[in-house]
């Protein structure tokens, strides 16, 4: 350890009013007594985070440093409790120290095949639309149906098993067709899926997850596509507006999906569309929508059993 956050803050040449909001971002906390706690290679490493060529936005260091700030945070916190009960295990027999450096291999060995397949699908998406300012997504969104009123019955203890539940079975399932959660919203994922027939096929089988676990409430989805912004792992604009919508409206057990799903999966005979007329919800007067399931028979009779 050679530096202390005020040396650091006179070696990366920052103005001291954005250090303290860079810091802060990063949830970086001030030693009592100024110890030295960043090496030369934390230097060299933040060096090239804030741009000391000055050609990188302020803004949006300070964003990205919120975001991985507050990701590896909670990440941390996790795990910090799941390493203290594994480290006072005696069948386990790994120390603190043992049980950290195996956790910080596996979370540099994940992140690592995430940020190279990001990478290659960036530059394969630069090639194909160099000079296009969003990006077309499908985006969607499940929710558990009655979650209020279930929260309200279950103990803290059930209530957690039946996130864990839907949470992991939502990620196996989207994961298996290609796509990706963007976020978890508790009761609810949202998610992306690369191709319509792919979102098709992961919202019945998103159903299937309460089939499956009776313990598991029935699930509403809302797809849509349409261009939008990517921004530090999270996605802005109308489709993401759309699918939320369109989850929101949907019955128990149902679907819905926009004009441009509709379009794109009209000639599919996998799967079975209904228009269901227009809706009017929050932002949107007349917003079109149309039901999709498996088939016609399996979606008459959802619709007897509503």
């Amino acid at each position: 350890m050679k530096y202390s956050r005020d040396e650091m803050i006179e070696k990366l040449r920052l103005d001291p009013s954005f250090a303290e909001k860079l810091w802060a971002a990063f949830g970086f906390t001030q030693s009592p007594d100024g110890a030295a706690s960043f090496t030369e290679d934390d230097l060299d490493a933040l060096s090239v985070f804030v741009g000391a060529d000055g050609e990188m936005d302020p803004a949006a260091q300070l964003a990205a440093a919120r975001v991985i700030g507050q990701s590896t945070a909670r990440l941390a916190e996790w795990q910090a409790g799941q390493i203290r009960i594994l480290a006072d295990n005696p069948r386990v027999g790994l120390t603190t120290e043992e049980l950290t450096a195996a956790v910080a291999h596996v979370q540099r060995l994940v992140w690592r095949r995430h940020l190279d397949n990001y990478l290659s699908h960036y530059e394969d998406e630069a090639a194909a639309s160099p000079e296009a300012e969003g990006v077309e997504v499908i985006i969607g969104f499940a929710d558990i149906v009655g979650y209020t009123s279930l929260s309200r019955r279950l103990g803290l203890h059930e209530l957690e098993a039946l996130l864990n539940t839907f949470e992991s079975g939502a990620h196996e399932v989207i994961n298996r067709h290609g796509g990706q959660i963007i976020k978890a919203l508790g009761d609810a994922v949202m998610f992306t899926a690369p191709r319509p027939e792919s979102a098709a096929r992961i919202a019945v089988e998103l159903h299937d997850l309460s089939v499956d676990d009776n313990d598991l409430p029935q699930l509403r989805v809302g797809l849509a596509a349409g261009p939008a912004l990517t921004r530090l792992g999270d996605i802005f604009g109308e489709p993401v507006n759309i699918a939320a919508r369109l989850a929101s409206s949907a019955h128990e057990g149902k679907t819905l999906i926009d004009d441009h799903l509709a379009a794109a999966l009209a000639d599919d005979p996998a799967w079975y569309l209904r228009q269901v007329g227009s809706l009017s919800v929050r932002g949107y007067r007349r917003l079109r929508a149309t039901s999709l399931a498996r088939d016609r028979r399996s979606a008459e009779h959802d619709d007897k059993q509503q």
